[in-house]
């Protein structure tokens, strides 16, 4: 199929051959018959891809600052790899979609194959939505009106946090698509409405549409022009729906405002607040948040979990059928803002001009001639009768900055790539020269070439699918964890024993120079050490992936596995018994801020200190080592410093976590069938331990790792 992507590096818009999604649980598929284009968000993000470096910088000043602090700890060459990774990954192109339920994911009802719907997709030929962000498009309402539901819904959640009452004045600043269509539904809510814009044809809708409508550019002063026509009092309330960096617009929504009067913002504009201005009439200011209740709560969105009606009126999905709703009962007249219907293929006469475009609303339809596959070939080369065959399940920032380049620079063997939604691993095979995408991961367990999985998607489908890999047989590579719960771990162990193919957990740590420095200078005798580790993790919000225990089995066992392990491999024991103590009087177990002690085989003490609250200018990882009268310290993988040895004390080097070691003797085992890499046992105790902590810190004791 064909997806519209947006290249930030190069500034391209093209259309990308992807793969059709496989529906997954909770979700639909749904067979592409128009999309609408957002000129306003869609021209930023194009505008923004086609601006040179240092445009692009001034545009975020923020991201800046994060780039500067990472130098500082982890170094340039690093840092500048992990941004032009990061604006090469392809973006994909809208969010207002209409087409036909083609599958149903488990899990999802009220649906059936041929319903027509509305979703937040993409512009592609084929889309996977989630349930809760699609909704059903009434018989009496076109495919071309039902594609403004999604924007319509943006405005709609503007409204309803203005809260406006039957025959309040309400002005809209912006007449744009989405300030037409606020200013439209304010007035189906019994409002009187005044919206102004510097565009004249835009005025001109709005006028016809019954909006006191005007343009300021041409003489008229906004503020004056609303106290007139309220009596001096003021507005009820402001929608602010305009685009542009000017301050001006914030305070003039404040001064043609009555007392107590409310003001939201839907669109981007300068936002320097004049306190007088809202102090003098206690003014309430809200900045609108998308589609509504659900938006960007994984709970709601991805997992489909609906907010009981009782306690949440209007959740997104419910403001999808609100506007549809609207369109039907012709309340909302969406006909006069469509200024042009295009096939998709001819996409470029909308996005090749953008920043002088001055329609309203543009249409691309959808012919969908090519039959759908989950899986596209890029290129031909052949694998046969060779050894470490390669296919690779996800294609995440891992994947992409870390691990790609290093397999590229070792000659990888790679034959397929695969993701969810297909975009991601299509730019990446081009990139790597990989010849196959999938978006059905199962592809590569069933190629009899492949013999080697690399998987590294989230943290919940590490143990099925490595369960899956083994039992063809694979020899498989698994980013960690290896699991989040003992019930996967028992499971894996099981199928372990019954399958040819070999098993690697990502526990790059112990494979850094420094790492086999540390080995080298402990030397062999086995004596029990002291270690004190610290991982500086940073801040993750709590709604991450990572904080779910369903999913990313929180940041201790995703995270703080690694350095388990680098102590497993540095005592050359094993992991006995393990206690953890959380920040705070009530400690939960997905924790990100805990101190871990282990107590080792052979009497080696480790304390772990993982903690989310420190400063990220500070090293993200440090080491201290204690033994026989010296100490090694290791700070952030890029100095060494040792005390009680003889000869060099200090050593430097680029920062470097084993990851491309890792895959060398990884790539290396694969094709000698030497002994793995990691001993599958010491894998296993690493994972026993890292569960543990969880269970001591819920139970407040030792416990003993078996």
């Amino acid at each position: 199929m064909k997806q519209l992507i947006q290249n930030l590096k190069t500034g391209q818009t093209l259309l990308e051959d992807v793969p059709v999604p496989i529906v997954k649980e909770g979700h639909l598929l749904i067979k592409t018959s128009k999309s609408l284009v957002s000129l306003g968000t869609e021209r930023m993000l194009v505008e923004f891809a086609k601006a040179n470096y240092l445009q692009k910088a001034k545009q975020q000043p923020d991201k800046v600052k994060m780039v500067i602090d990472k130098i500082k700890t982890d170094g340039l060459q690093p840092t500048l790899q992990s941004v032009f990774n990061k604006l090469n990954q392809p973006l994909p192109l809208g969010y207002s979609n209409v087409g036909t339920v083609v599958a149903i994911g488990k899990g999802v009802s009220g649906y059936k194959i041929g319903d027509r719907v509305v979703s937040n997709g993409p512009h592609a030929e084929y889309v996977m939505a989630p349930k809760n962000l699609t909704a059903h498009i009434p018989d009496e309402v076109t495919d071309e009106e039902a594609s403004f539901t999604v924007v319509g819904s943006i405005g709609l959640q503007g409204i309803r946090l203005a809260n406006p009452t039957m025959g309040e004045t309400f002005v809209v600043i912006g007449l744009g698509l989405i300030g037409l269509l606020t200013a439209e539904m304010l007035i189906a809510n019994g409002c009187n409405v005044i919206g102004y814009d510097l565009d004249d044809q835009k005025v001109k809708i709005a006028q016809e549409k019954g909006i006191t409508a005007f343009n300021p550019g041409k003489g008229t002063d906004p503020v004056q022009f609303v106290m007139q026509h309220t009596q001096q009092i003021g507005a009820d309330g402001v929608i602010i729906t305009a685009s542009a960096k000017t301050h001006d617009i914030i305070a003039q929504a404040a001064q043609m405002s009555r007392k107590k009067g409310r003001i939201i913002l839907v669109g981007v504009v300068g936002l320097n607040l004049s306190r007088a201005d809202f102090y003098e009439k206690e003014l309430t200011f809200q900045v609108s948040c998308s589609y509504g209740p659900g938006r960007y709560d994984e709970n709601y969105e991805l997992k489909g979990h609906d907010y009981p009606i009782g306690y949440v009126r209007w959740t997104e999905q419910r403001n999808f059928e609100a506007v549809l709703n609207l369109i039907k009962n012709k309340k909302l007249n969406v006909k006069p803002l469509i200024s042009r219907i295009i096939d998709f293929e001819n996409y470029s006469e909308i996005y090749s001009n953008m920043k002088g475009d001055k329609t309203i609303a543009n249409i691309l339809t959808y012919k969908n001639k090519e039959k759908p596959s989950s899986k596209i070939s890029l290129f031909t080369k052949s694998f046969k009768q060779q050894k470490g065959v390669i296919g690779i399940i996800g294609a995440g920032n891992f994947t992409s900055v870390t691990m790609l380049p290093i397999l590229q620079k070792l000659n990888a063997n790679l034959k397929t790539i695969a993701s969810s939604g297909g975009l991601s691993a299509t730019g990446l095979a081009k990139k790597y020269k990989i010849p196959n995408v999938t978006t059905d991961y199962q592809e590569i367990l069933y190629d009899q070439e492949i013999d080697t999985v690399i998987i590294t998607t989230r943290h919940n489908l590490h143990a099925p699918m490595v369960i899956e890999a083994l039992q063809h047989g694979k020899n498989v590579f698994v980013e960690k964890p290896l699991a989040i719960d003992k019930n996967e771990l028992e499971e894996i162990i099981k199928t372990y024993s019954q399958s040819k193919g070999s098993l690697t957990v990502g526990f790059n740590r112990r494979f850094a120079p420094f790492s086999k420095k540390i080995k080298d200078l402990l030397g062999s005798s086995n004596q029990p050490i002291n270690i004190i580790a610290t991982m500086n993790a940073g801040y993750i919000p709590p709604e991450s992936w990572v904080h779910d225990m369903e999913i990313g089995g929180g940041r201790i066992i995703g995270e703080a596995c690694h350095f388990i392990d680098l102590i497993t491999y540095l005592t050359g024991s094993k992991v006995e018994g393990v206690i953890m103590n959380a920040l705070g009087k009530q400690p939960e177990e997905n924790t990100d801020n805990a101190s871990i002690i282990l107590k080792y085989e052979n009497g080696s003490n480790a304390v772990i200190n993982y903690f989310s609250n420190g400063s990220k200018k500070y090293s993200k990882e440090r080491l201290e080592v204690y033994a026989q009268n010296r100490t090694i310290i290791m700070d952030n993988w890029r100095k060494l410093y040792t005390y009680g040895f003889r000869g060099k004390s200090k050593y430097s080097n680029k920062q470097d976590k084993g990851h491309y070691n890792q895959f060398k003797e990884l790539l290396n085992f694969i094709s000698t069938g030497d002994k793995t890499i990691i001993p599958f046992d010491e894998i296993i105790n690493t994972t026993k331990a890292s569960f543990s902590t969880i269970e001591s810190l819920k139970t407040s004791r030792w416990i003993s790792v078996k």
